[in-house]
């Protein structure tokens, strides 16, 4: 198992007491989102084992876990049914959930997939990408999968869900894919979802990935992955409403948390915005973005709130992106309580990041980027303070940054790097650019904090 570093798990725990101790200064120590999916008591419960499941790490239990939630689907028990997975190493391929139940897992149990790529199953391209996300055609079907669900829990006592990504890592690297990489996990058209106190180690791709779902709780989950593994992005929202992400250790890849709408002409037509999610407590590294917006921001994005967030050994702390051929917008944006050591960017909001899907894209298609509220950041050796650069053709306003200290090493830049935004600035050390240095007016720091 992939493990945590002594000095990992020291700077996570001094960052969750600097946090908590700002929070509690704040009087919302113990703010949650998490009620807004109730978690259902399942009083009909049955066992892996009582399918044939064995977990000796060599077994695929495939059959057997399609049997259980087979039974789960059809029977219908009032309440719904729980699936509990014992201590031992399940071997499984992938696989669908469904409706009204809990997988459980024990201490000790881990849900692995198999590392046969040949076999494993296709499905369409969602709509709002038009393609898989890596390349043209198909996808691989995720790990653990779900489509037009409601009423679905994946929890248990830590245990752990191992991708064994390497494989697809290597495929990547190597540029013999043949299709987009699974997730971990997906659910698609779904509502009602909570994901707890979960270990998910490994993705092939990216982790969790709620797309066109409501009301989602990710809670007190680990999520793992080596820093050099090709976008193994931690939790990304991706066209969805009311998502409450809480309390999480994220240590991966890519970016941690990454809420996206869909790309380019194929997200712009779908025209399904990401709305009312909430980032709170995380901790976490990674080469690439701790809290990101984007770059696939076509169906919108909009009110979504971060905030008591510590980031160790970042490529960059909090990261705004988007393209031209994007469209949309991101607006409402709020982020505060921000900790990040050894870094190389504190702040980058960029209109310049991110691939297309094809040359049908349209380049005047620019997104509208307002209203993004950046608080209370406090930076140590990041090697450059921030950026900020919009596009051309549709300056990014309303950039508002405040109470924010970033401290760079011996060799770092103390300068902002802007052009084509507009925004305030009250207490920000280093002084910003000119372009973000306007008072008063209705873009005041002052009136938004």
């Amino acid at each position: 198992m992939w493990r945590l570093s002594v000095s990992t798990l020291l700077f996570s725990y001094l960052a969750v007491t600097l946090l908590s101790t700002s929070s509690s200064s704040l009087g919302d120590a113990e703010a949650t989102c998490s009620g807004i999916v109730p978690l259902q008591n399942r009083k009909d419960k049955i066992s892996i084992t009582d399918f044939g499941g064995v977990g000796d790490g060599r077994t695929v239990n495939t059959n057997a876990l399609r049997e259980a939630i087979y039974r789960i689907q059809h029977l219908k028990r009032r309440g719904g049914t729980l699936l509990y997975i014992p201590p031992g190493v399940f071997l499984t391929e992938s696989f669908n959930l469904t409706s009204h139940m809990t997988l459980f897992l024990a201490k000790g149990a881990v849900l692995k997939a198999v590392q046969d790529t040949g076999n494993w199953p296709l499905i369409d391209p969602l709509p709002s990408y038009g393609r898989g996300r890596e390349l043209p055609g198909a996808r691989y079907m995720s790990f653990i999968h779900g489509d037009g669900l409601r009423d679905v829990v994946i929890t248990g006592e830590n245990g752990t869900i191992d991708g064994q990504g390497e494989v697809w890592w290597n495929l990547w690297r190597s540029r013999t894919l043949k299709f987009t990489r699974p997730n971990l996990i997906e659910l698609k058209n779904s509502k009602e979802i909570i994901i707890s106190n979960v270990v998910f180690q490994d993705s092939p791709f990216w982790n969790i990935h709620p797309v066109y779902c409501s009301d989602v709780v990710i809670h007190h989950v680990t999520i793992l992955a080596p820093q050099d593994s090709p976008n193994t992005d931690g939790i990304d929202p991706d066209s969805s409403s009311n998502v409450c992400i809480e309390d999480s250790y994220i240590s991966t890849g890519d970016d941690l948390v990454a809420v996206k709408s869909g790309w380019d002409e194929y997200g712009i037509a779908f025209g399904r915005p990401s709305s009312n999610i909430t980032i709170r407590r995380i901790t976490g590294s990674t080469p690439f973005a701790g809290i990101a917006i984007g770059s696939e921001t076509s169906g919108g994005i909009k009110n979504v709130v971060a905030e008591h967030i510590s980031l160790s050994n970042m490529g960059v702390g909090v990261n705004i992106k988007t393209n031209i051929g994007r469209g949309g917008y991101i607006k409402n944006i709020k982020i505060s309580n921000v900790y990040v050591e050894n870094a190389r960017y504190g702040i980058k909001i960029a209109g310049d990041t991110g691939d297309h899907p094809d040359a049908n894209y349209n380049p005047n298609a620019l997104p509208v980027v307002k209203g993004i509220h950046i608080s209370n950041v406090w930076g140590v050796n990041v090697r450059n303070a921030g950026s900020a650069q919009g596009l051309k053709g549709s300056p990014f306003t309303g950039i508002c940054l405040s109470e924010i200290n970033i401290h760079g090493s011996f060799n770092s830049d103390r300068s902002w790097k802007c052009s084509d935004v507009i925004g305030t600035s009250l207490k920000v050390s280093p002084w910003p650019c000119s372009e973000l240095r306007t008072t008063g007016g209705s873009y005041s720091c002052s009136s938004t904090f």
